[in-house]
């Protein structure tokens, strides 16, 4: 798999200009989702980098991040001509650069994608590694391929046009990283609220990024290290999956974290993050101190998603379907400490269940 440039910018334009130039195309498609073209696309419309660029717009948020918006935009490709030879810069969160990628990937077996993360999520997580997919089935990035982006472009000027839940759902991942690499940067995300004018904040976002960098970099197809970015992911995948599933069925209820709309990625991972440190101190020894403040920390800004026991078959079910495992056993990615990184780790349904409790009674 290709190296990816990944530029912190300064200037979108120049950056963006730059980037295009080293992917000679014939035809140019610029991929939005609903909120994105809104807000976003009127940053870039005028840089004459993108001049002749069709637009492709998809419904916004996880949802939307299925078979019907990929074969929407395959359409849009055939009916805009495109060849091998084209690019597509997808300009989006999280789910608008897989989506995008995979759909790259994937028409006439491949054409070059820049990504221009707009969400925190996005630049920290998503837009990074060369992980493409599209959910499927009720289960999170089920289809897929690794292909890296040409480029990725990270822009600070978009995260103001972003809420305080959303810029939330990007730091669970940035605090995921922290756990994963060192003492210190995980004590400075937990001493800090988030506040994305302070240049602090924007270097905590390129030292996030450069965990994941170094660990994709070293395993890009997640055969051993990568494994570790999945701290958080097969607890929280579960829950994100059940509250797809709990919006689909009772689509006018509730607030985000309860019955009704579905939380957002890094609210879930979040969540798992609680699940799986617990299992983290009873099975490697991890440091109860500090599940204890990171579980603080997790509860006084993302509150809780609303289970009950009665819950716990299906999320065990859920964790069953996680692309990690291998046969029958659920496996977990935990710590001995922080930045002491424990993959293809197992628990009993018994202990899962134990440290769901913890999660419920937290």
């Amino acid at each position: 798999m290709e190296q990816q440039r990944v530029i912190f910018s300064k200037d979108l334009r120049q950056s963006l200009t730059d980037a295009i130039n080293l992917c000679p195309h014939d035809r140019l498609f610029i991929l939005t989702d609903e909120t994105t073209r809104n807000c976003c696309l009127p940053v870039v419309s005028d840089f004459d980098c993108l001049r002749g660029a069709r637009v492709i717009t998809i419904g916004a948020t996880d949802q939307h991040k299925n078979l019907e918006s990929l074969s929407h935009v395959w359409s849009e490709l055939q009916q805009g001509g495109a060849t091998r030879h084209s690019l597509m810069v997808n300009l989006g969160g999280g789910m608008v650069t897989d989506l995008g990628g995979f759909a790259a990937s994937t028409f006439k077996r491949g054409l070059a994608y820049i990504n221009i993360p707009t969400t925190l999520l996005s630049m920290v997580d998503a837009s990074v590694g060369g992980k493409t997919g599209i959910n499927f089935g009720g289960l999170k990035n089920e289809i897929g391929v690794f292909n890296n982006a040409s480029s990725v472009i990270l822009d600070a000027t978009f995260l103001h046009t972003l809420d305080h839940e959303n810029l939330l759902s990007g730091y669970a991942e940035m605090l995921k990283h922290a756990l994963i690499s060192d003492e210190k940067m995980w004590a400075a995300l937990i001493g800090e609220d988030v506040e994305v004018k302070s240049e602090q904040f924007v270097s905590a976002i390129e030292d996030s990024v450069a965990v994941k960098q170094r660990i994709v970099t070293e395993d890009p197809t997640e055969k051993g290290l990568r494994k570790a970015l999945n701290l958080g992911h097969t607890a929280g995948h579960a829950f994100e999956s059940l509250s797809f599933e709990r919006s689909n069925q009772h689509p006018s209820l509730g607030e985000r974290t309860g019955v009704g709309s579905p939380i957002l990625h890094g609210y879930a991972v979040a969540y798992g993050l609680i699940v799986e440190l617990y299992l983290s101190v009873i099975k490697t020894g991890f440091p109860s101190d500090r599940m204890h403040q990171t579980v603080q920390y997790i509860k006084e800004h993302y509150g809780r998603m609303a289970i009950t026991c009665d819950d716990y078959p299906h999320l065990l079910e859920l964790m069953h379907h996680d692309k990690k495992n291998e046969g029958s056993t659920i496996n977990f990615t935990l710590l001995g400490g922080i930045g002491d990184i424990r993959i293809n780790q197992t628990a009993t349904e018994d202990e899962i269940k134990e440290a769901l409790d913890f999660y419920r009674e937290c």
